[in-house]
């Protein structure tokens, strides 16, 4: 026994040190960073340890708008994302010819470069000299007025920011989702029908059930992965966030270290921890949630 447990930690070996050094050490590295104080990257000096790195991006407007923006990005892109994922997987499985040709079709825009499809969503929102955009066509159709959505009013850039990214991460879902639907015993559907169950009655009470693993690891994925929205604002609006007003947290970060404004390793490390703070409150809420809804 004591042989075959060395072993396993043998083999287990090379990932924890792959784990240690680039997860573990840079979170340590970056948890100090966050400390210091006047910290200077060329001379690896600073002038002191406290919380002011903190305090300067708690309060920092910037800041403030990221989070804002990346709050709402949540809220409204995971939920939904993970719904009309979930219903498309319905139809889907309830589709016998052509479904593997449609599983296809709707798992192309995953496979596609995310700078691509922005400018896809740009040729459809932005408005140009020469056109306002397919989907102002549109709107001009009902009588409505154009709308700028790339550099107009907030609502309307933060609508095409949460349209996209739906449309971004829904191909993953539906993937996953299908091949839960497709692993669901048939012979819980078939005593159901023999007791004459509804269908939506069989969807709440054996589909939602058998499937929650699945909706449950991808709730959690979708509220990092939106945790970590960035390239999805960049597709869209280009580099320069802050002065269009839509920046995330993660873009905050990348700013104060790469950015124009750059070169403070301090304040970038103060806000990824941050993040990291909100993201492990979110998991563990969610944990505590999945104890009740989720059915093993």
């Amino acid at each position: 026994m004591e042989k075959n447990n060395l072993k396993g930690w043998l083999y287990l070996l090379p990932a924890f040190l792959f784990l240690g050094a680039f997860m573990i050490y840079p979170l340590i590295d970056v948890f100090v960073y966050s400390f210091e104080e006047g910290y200077n990257s060329a001379s690896q000096t600073f002038s002191g340890v406290g919380t002011y790195n903190y305090s300067y991006v708690l309060h920092d407007p910037y800041f403030l708008q990221a989070l804002k923006n990346t709050f709402i990005l949540v809220i409204i892109t995971v939920p939904l994302s993970t719904g009309i994922a979930l219903l498309i997987s319905v139809g889907l499985s309830s589709i016998k010819p052509l479904r593997d040709l449609f599983q296809t079709v709707y798992f192309l825009p995953y496979v596609t470069n995310t700078l691509a499809v922005g400018l896809v969503f740009m040729i459809l929102f932005k408005k140009t000299p020469y056109s306002d955009g397919l989907v102002n066509l549109l709107i001009n159709c009902f009588g409505q007025a154009s709308v700028d959505f790339i550099d107009g009013p907030y609502w309307a850039k933060m609508f095409v920011l949460c349209f996209y990214t739906i449309w971004v991460v829904m191909p993953f879902k539906i993937l996953i989702l299908t091949s839960a639907l497709a692993s669901v015993n048939q012979v819980y559907y078939n005593a159901a029908r023999v007791d004459g169950t509804s269908r939506f009655r069989i969807f709440r009470r054996i589909t939602l059930p058998m499937i929650s693993p699945m909706i449950f690891y991808l709730v959690i994925t979708g509220f990092i992965g939106a945790f970590k929205a960035y390239s999805d604002a960049v597709a869209l609006f280009g580099t320069n966030l802050n002065a269009a007003e839509m920046n995330t947290i993660v873009g905050y970060v990348y700013d104060m270290l790469y950015g124009d404004s750059g070169g403070y390793p301090s304040y970038a490390s103060a806000a990824a921890i941050i993040l990291f703070a909100i993201v492990l409150t979110i998991t563990c809420i969610n944990l505590l949630v999945s104890r009740k809804h989720v059915h093993y």
